[in-house]
């Protein structure tokens, strides 16, 4: 790859649940920490957030164990039953790994384009004020998905 991901960019993990309360619940004793706070995301109408080339319409309960001293995140997905990449992932897996993020920089869109070209289809890309995040679809050949930001 000429635009090779900097693994010092390694910013998140996140999982896909079936149930993030219970699984929430799990991380924190886990590591002893608080359970982190459920976010629920209503199914909203949204330019900027794309599935498979289409404008995505789901539901997501997220929460996000912070691990930032160490430099990433967790972050427990909990998809509705509209069509997403988190669905996707869940309906063919089960729980599990669904993606491991980078922060790139400047460099995204180059980093992007060059796993197109190697055959690397994008699920998601979401756009929100300051950043975005893009899944790659990587899971075949590596095992899990990409999420090329920017900007954490």
């Amino acid at each position: 790859m000429n635009n090779q991901i900097d693994m010092g960019g390694f910013i998140q993990i996140a999982l896909v649940v079936h149930d993030i309360e219970k699984a929430a619940k799990k991380w924190a004793e886990l590591f002893g920490v608080p359970v982190p706070p459920i976010r629920v995301d209503e199914p909203t109408h949204n330019k900027n957030l794309t599935y498979r080339g289409k404008e995505a319409y789901y539901g997501l309960k997220f929460a996000v164990i912070d691990c930032r001293e160490r430099g990433f995140v967790i972050e427990l997905h909990e998809p509705d039953d509209n069509p997403s990449t988190f669905r996707e992932f869940l309906d063919k897996h089960g729980n599990g790994v669904h993606h491991i993020g980078f922060e790139v920089g400047p460099r995204r869109d180059a980093i992007v384009g060059e796993l197109a070209e190697m055959g690397y289809d994008l699920r998601t890309v979401g756009i929100y004020p300051g950043s975005s995040w893009t899944i790659v679809d990587t899971e075949e050949d590596l095992g899990v998905n990409l999420n090329i930001k920017p900007k954490a």
